[in-house]
């Protein structure tokens, strides 16, 4: 039997969390196939992750060509791409079909941080906010697109940083995100140890990059020289 969704997890050395993380998915099993696709881990990722997944499968590091590489295998007709750090509501999976059954292509979900504090509130806010304005999702959001719409948008664009903007770009010619009011969990551990304002201001400068045509290349190197 075909599953409902597909949900394609795209992972790097993250064996620390892992089985954590996949363990909260076992109950959408067997309606939902999980794929794990790792990007070259130099940690044990993908022997945590093999009992936990129907599959795993190895590509090339990069998200893009990751999450490619699982829509490529997927048996499902609506694929769900899930950081290994972003949790789904309770009723995710009923949320993204009935988005489906009534005509949507693609969308993606509200998010709240793992940190009571109230700047990640405000950062959270502002990251719904700027989404439902521009129609423009980011990896965190759980994008939820299918078959049809991810090959009409012809995947994502094999770039070395915000290739979850460029597809959110292609699909918009599409047609219009699904935006459910559920949120979406996502760690707040990155911001917490790089310093808020200081992964606040490189974000919005990647960005405005980006959105005045710089190279995700130079942009992916400026991102993680300044980590």
């Amino acid at each position: 039997m075909k599953p409902a969704l597909s949900i394609i997890i795209p992972v790097v050395n993250e064996a620390e969390q892992l089985a954590g993380k996949l363990q909260v998915l076992q109950p959408l099993r067997p309606h939902c196939e999980l794929l794990l696709v790792d990007g070259g881990s130099d940690d044990d990722s993908p022997s945590i992750a093999n009992p936990l997944v129907d599959k795993v499968f190895h590509s090339s590091r990069g998200r893009a060509r990751q999450m490619n590489a699982g829509a490529a295998r997927a048996a499902a007709e609506v694929f769900l791409f899930l950081h290994a750090d972003t949790r789904l509501p309770d009723n995710a999976i009923e949320l993204i079909l009935k988005a489906i059954d009534a005509g949507g292509m693609w969308g993606r979900f509200d998010v709240q941080f793992d940190s009571p504090q109230a700047i990640f509130k405000l950062i959270a806010f502002m990251m719904n906010w700027r989404s439902r304005l521009t129609g423009i999702a980011t990896g965190d959001q759980a994008l939820f697109i299918t078959r049809g719409a991810f090959q009409a948008a012809g995947g994502f664009p094999e770039i070395a940083l915000m290739e979850d903007i460029a597809i959110s770009a292609a699909l918009k010619k599409l047609g219009k995100p699904c935006c459910p009011k559920a949120k979406v969990t996502t760690s707040a551990r990155r911001w917490q140890q790089h310093g808020v304002l200081k992964t606040i201001l490189l974000m919005w400068d990647l960005r405005l990059r980006y959105f005045f045509g710089a190279d995700p290349n130079q942009l992916a190197a400026s991102y993680y020289r300044r980590q």
